[in-house]
């Protein structure tokens, strides 16, 4: 029997969000950034990217490194996404 996949946790889930608000936010497509990033010498297809943004495929630690480089940003900054929980946000604003 094949190994099963690990599932993707909160912090990926947050990553995966933050690239991809991030790459919105620089005016990128995902055909775009994943040609940066191929271009930083870590090939990636759009397709590979999609699946980073909509949590199918997890990323792993030197993606993340040139996902981030390419989008002119530090690692930690895609990795700091919003991990509070609602109920802590909610609080806050009262």
């Amino acid at each position: 029997m094949p190994p099963r996949p690990l599932a993707i946790g909160p912090a990926g889930h947050a990553a995966a969000h933050a690239i991809e608000r991030t790459r919105t936010a620089r005016g990128y497509s995902q055909r775009q950034l994943a040609a940066r990033v191929t271009a930083l010498g870590r090939p990636m297809t759009f397709t590979a990217l999609s699946r980073i943004e909509r949590t199918v495929r997890r990323c792993d630690i030197d993606d993340l490194v040139a996902i981030a480089t390419a989008l002119g940003i530090a690692p930690q900054a895609l990795l700091a996404g919003d991990l509070t929980p609602s109920w802590a946000a909610e609080a806050s604003e009262i």
